[in-house]
C-alpha cells in the first residue's frame, strides 16, 4: 500500500471520525467528564462498533420487512421489501469492504520492518 493510499484512509477515517463527533452524544463514561461538560470524540473501535450497530439494524429491519410480506400483511409491497434488502445488502458489501481495507492495512503494518 502507498503511502498515498494510507495518507487517504488516515483522512477518510478522520473526516468520519469529525463527522460522527459532530453530534453524537458520547456512548461511555470515559468518553465524557461529566465534572467539566468535556467530550471526546468517539474513537476508532467505537466508530466501528456504531457501523456493525446500523449493518445489523439494516439486516433486521429487511428480514422483518421480508417476513411480513411472506405472511401477506397488508402494507407491505414486494418493492419496499426489495428496496430494503438491497439496502442492507449493499451496506453489508461495504461493511465487507472496510473490513478487507483494515485488514490489508493492519498486515501492511506487520510488514513494516523497523
Amino acid at each position: 500500500m502507498s503511502n498515498l493510499a494510507i495518507d487517504q484512509v488516515l483522512a477518510q477515517i478522520r473526516s468520519l471520525s469529525a463527522q460522527a463527533g459532530a453530534g453524537a452524544k458520547p456512548a461511555s463514561p470515559a468518553a465524557a467528564d461529566a465534572a467539566t461538560g468535556q467530550t471526546q470524540a468517539p474513537g476508532f473501535a467505537e466508530l466501528f462498533k456504531q457501523g456493525l450497530d446500523s449493518v445489523n439494524r439494516t439486516e433486521q429491519g429487511a428480514n422483518a420487512l421480508a417476513d411480513a410480506w411472506e405472511r401477506g400483511d397488508s402494507g407491505v409491497d414486494l418493492a419496499r421489501v426489495m428496496i430494503e434488502t438491497q439496502k442492507a445488502s449493499v451496506s453489508f458489501r461495504a461493511l465487507t469492504e472496510v473490513r478487507n481495507r483494515l485488514v490489508s492495512a493492519y498486515q501492511d503494518i506487520m510488514n513494516m520492518s523497523i
